[in-house]
């Protein structure tokens, strides 16, 4: 059996790397997964948050949510994955079950889900797999009754929904 594997499947290990490291709260593991280039400026977007840019910055930011996430497990779905040279694309959705504080010691806190769509951009150094760059936005699910609320209404002008 073959070990050798093709730049797509080692951006896809190194993709998922990344969201096992951020569960573990292993912030070394995520310094060696980031990109450290002086010449290169890495950047992240979280859901709800700025621009980061720097790798000082982005490794900050994961360690804030690490420190403040008691559980957070990602489940990886429509993932694709695209190399070009030394530089990878990878989108996928991020389904994120996480848990807040627990309001008893040795408990966990509520679960939440959450839908996040994500790109990841990679660079090949070394051999290596990088992260380069991530950008997360939330994807807003609209809600059932939302819907049945407004199905055959008509509007105020008279104008019936198409």
């Amino acid at each position: 059996m073959s070990t050798a594997r093709t730049d797509g499947e080692l951006v896809e290990l190194a993709n998922t790397a990344l969201y096992e490291a951020v569960e573990r709260g292993d912030t070394d593991a995520m310094g060696r997964l980031w990109l450290d280039d002086p010449d290169i400026e890495v950047s992240c977007v979280h859901p709800g948050w700025p621009v980061l840019r720097g790798r000082k910055e982005v490794l900050r930011s994961y360690a804030l949510i690490m420190a403040s996430t008691d559980y957070i497990q990602f489940f990886l779905t429509d993932v694709e994955v695209s190399v070009a040279g030394d530089t990878a694309l990878v989108t996928c959705t991020e389904n994120i079950l996480s848990g807040g504080p627990a309001e008893e010691e040795g408990e966990l806190g509520p679960l939440v889900g959450q839908l996040v769509v994500a790109t990841n951009a990679f660079r090949r150094v070394g051999g290596e797999w990088k992260v380069w760059s991530h950008h997360g936005s939330p994807v807003l699910a609209g809600r059932d009754d939302e819907e049945d609320e407004t199905d055959g209404a008509d509007g105020a002008d008279g104008i019936s929904g198409a």
